[in-house]
């Protein structure tokens, strides 16, 4: 496929591991290529990476699934999905070019002889498109298929060692597991065909703006890297809070719920990009390695920690915009009795030298009154001396807010007078957007992470031994909830902010919840 005209992106071309990895021409196989997830995300993705112009000279997409269609329906549903979801419209004079290069095989994906077709459709489309035979291999279908479709890419011959050129590379959604036994059982079933070195496990978060820029505000500004630790820091709030209800995920959230949905993978991994030692290279490998000592750094909670410092509940009837909700026992596909969580906040300690006594306090939830994701840092109070003596009146304190969505940039609030003879302090907000700083939208995470996967850059994507570290660290908690026979979790109204219990807690450390 020839690239548009548009000039490159830069912030698309940068590699996080090293400025000299680009894209190289390949194919990009989606498993599930009918699916949800190749509708919103994947094929608006690819759309935007092309009008960008960063797309490989020589690319192609071939989706697989069992769904009853051919390459021109297959064209017509990738169109549909871009029309609907991508930030940018279609530009009529690329799209003729751009649908050229989608293809569909259609197949059960136990199914051996769909493998043998795979195979044959892509050593007709390759050469045809000058493509050398490298492959990504991208799994966008439920955990349980991922044993038989890797063994079958194995069998069917279509994956090549590490060692070998052409490249195969997979890409793996979340989530990777259900607990510690089950991460490791997949990870043991991706490796029988694939070395660690060709396996991408995505977490979207990583690719936002915002949290890639968490390393450079930290590391290429003289003035926050000195205060980031215990002396400075009273405590660091992270919140991933959605509006919406489960809707039509209800059958995978009542297995999954919000610890095993948000925590373990995104809200831990945002923890490590806020927490990290400063590596000594931007390489991937060092990236990650820092990355993972937080996680093999983060405090294990025995049971009678785990019942005072974690909290769980579910959203009850309310309100949303104005109309009337149901709670998340009524919801469709949700049991009666049910017991899964649709928030749960926490507080955790990382024990090492920067960040011992430092509370970390997480939260997310579904039904609260509005989408936002963000890291804050509070610093610690001004001494009780000069503006700050008055205990019915004191200073408000510094906090370093990054917003991840949706309006990605950050603020510092800090304290300045109120104009006029008396001295009367009042905090004010120094704020960066990045809209409006760069005058353009932000590239989707998806664009940046499949880039990544096309140049071999690995720096954003977690490693097996992260994964696992992550599990082994919430396993207890979720342990703790099977056997603790706890019939009826606590409710929040549709629309607030999560149960009081979520306020005692944090309020318990005499301190409270941001409001966003």
């Amino acid at each position: 496929m020839s690239s548009p005209t548009p000039a490159p992106s830069p912030n698309l071309l940068t590699a996080g591991s090293s400025d000299n990895l680009f894209p190289q021409p390949c194919t990009l196989v989606i498993f599930g290529g009918s699916g949800d997830l190749s509708n919103r995300k994947l094929l608006p993705a690819i759309y935007n990476l092309a009008l960008d112009g960063v797309l490989p000279t020589n690319f192609a997409v071939v989706g697989f699934a069992i769904d009853d269609l051919d390459d021109v329906r297959f064209r017509a549903f990738a169109r549909n999905g871009i029309d609907k979801f991508s930030r940018r419209p279609v530009v009529p004079e690329h799209w003729s070019d751009y649908e050229r290069s989608l293809f569909y095989v259609r197949g059960s994906f136990n199914e051996a002889e769909a493998y043998q077709r795979l195979k044959a459709r892509l050593e007709e489309i390759e050469p045809a498109a000058g493509i050398p035979g490298n492959r990504v291999f991208y799994l966008a279908i439920p955990p349980s298929l991922i044993d038989v479709s890797v063994r079958q890419l194995a069998a069917a011959e279509l994956v090549r060692p590490p060692t070998e050129l052409p490249f195969s590379r997979i890409i793996v959604e979340k989530p990777i597991g259900r607990d510690l036994a089950s991460a490791r059982t997949l990870n043991d079933t991706v490796a029988q065909a694939f070395d660690e070195s060709q396996v991408y496990r995505i977490d979207h978060y990583l690719g936002k703006e915002t949290v890639q820029n968490v390393m450079v505000m930290r590391f290429g500004n003289a003035i926050f890297e000195p205060l980031w630790n215990q002396k400075y820091v009273d405590h660091v709030q992270i919140t991933v809070a959605e509006e919406e209800g489960v809707g039509t995920r209800a059958r995978y959230y009542e297995e999954a719920g919000a610890t095993r949905d948000m925590v373990q993978n995104h809200m831990l991994q945002l923890l490590c990009t806020i927490a990290m030692e400063p590596p000594w290279s931007n390489a991937a490998e060092v990236v990650r390695d820092y990355k993972l000592a937080v996680l093999r750094c983060l405090r294990p909670m025995a049971e009678d920690e785990i019942d005072k410092s974690v909290i769980r509940a579910q959203y009850g009837p309310g309100f949303e915009h104005g109309v009337d909700v149901p709670g998340y026992r009524r919801e469709e596909g949700v049991k009666p009795d049910s017991t899964t969580e649709t928030y749960v906040c926490m507080k955790l300690f990382v024990d090492n030298w920067r960040w011992s006594g430092v509370p970390f306090y997480l939260r997310h939830g579904k039904r609260l009154p509005k989408r936002a994701t963000e890291i804050a840092v509070q610093f610690k109070d001004v001494p009780e001396v000069l503006f700050n003596r008055r205990p019915q009146t004191p200073v408000e304190p510094n906090v370093l807010a990054l917003r991840i969505q949706p309006d990605e940039g950050m603020s510092l609030r800090i304290c300045a007078k109120l104009p006029g003879p008396k001295v009367k302090i009042y905090p004010v907000k120094m704020d960066f957007r990045y809209g409006s700083t760069f005058g353009e939208q932000s590239p989707e995470a998806y664009e940046r992470l499949l880039l990544d996967v096309m140049a071999g850059d690995p720096t954003l994507f977690m490693r097996r031994d992260a994964v696992e570290a992550s599990w082994r660290w919430v396993t207890p908690i979720l342990d703790r909830w099977k056997h603790s026979g706890t019939r009826w979790l606590p409710e929040y109204p549709a629309g607030t902010w999560g149960p009081l219990e979520a306020d005692k807690l944090i309020a318990s450390d005499s301190r409270k919840w941001r409001t966003l």
